[in-house]
């Protein structure tokens, strides 16, 4: 191998220094070598299955990317589900398949049919959900972010997070509600001149609800509203 061509090709990637460490991007003239430093060329997750939580811990300002952003997409399938999502007022029941003989004094256990047996003394059949969402009309899900800091106020006041709709429009709450179906941005903003570490959570599909039992519809992905 020829040593020089070599060196002279990291030089055209990379500029004239050798140092590629995302502080040192400024001075080897590879800005456009960052990972999501505009909205229009984000960095980019998928969310397929909720609840589902992404977090991030990186840093940048001085000597890097002032910004970054991070596109997720979402396609929840609605066939699998990490958690049980209950209707406004109701909580999850949870059935225990194994045999208990001592159920109590004045109980005994329970036959549970699970082939759809008909109506019976005026009992309608019950719903039973495994492991995948109910069926909700007009169904959204939570977006919840949560700037975790670095516990140094002189650095986490001049770093801001922030929530963007599908159509790149910066949302004014940390939670927001969307369909099953698009995407969103997150955006990390360095307001300083100098290194600013963070580090943020987002949770995704920790709720799952009918549009008309959102109280607050500004929470609503404004590209979503009716």
């Amino acid at each position: 191998m020829n040593v020089t061509q070599e060196i002279q090709q990291n030089h055209i990637v990379y500029g004239a220094s050798d140092y590629t460490a995302p502080s040192g991007l400024a001075a080897s003239k590879s800005l456009n070598y960052v990972k999501g430093p505009t909205i229009t060329e984000p960095d980019r997750a998928s969310v397929s299955v909720i609840p589902y939580s992404i977090r991030y811990a990186d840093s940048d300002g001085l000597f890097g990317a002032e910004n970054y952003f991070l596109q997720v997409d979402v396609a929840i399938t609605a066939d699998v589900a990490k958690a049980c999502f209950a209707e406004i007022g109701w909580e999850c029941a949870y059935i225990d398949f194994t045999d208990k003989s001592d159920v109590g004094t004045n109980y005994e256990p329970a036959a549970m049919d699970i082939n759809d047996p008909p109506e019976e003394n005026s009992y309608f059949t019950a719903n039973i959900l495994e492991d995948r969402l109910p069926v909700v009309p007009d169904g959204y899900i939570s977006i919840d972010l949560e700037n975790i800091k670095s516990n140094n106020r002189f650095i986490d006041d001049w770093l801001d997070v922030r929530l963007y709709t599908q159509d790149r429009e910066e949302h004014p709450f940390n939670k927001m509600y969307m369909r099953g179906l698009g995407h969103f941005y997150i955006g990390v903003h360095a307001r300083n001149t100098k290194r600013l570490p963070y580090d943020i959570m987002c949770n995704v599909g920790l709720e799952y609800r009918t549009f008309d039992s959102i109280e607050d519809k500004r929470l609503i992905m404004k590209r979503n509203l009716r």
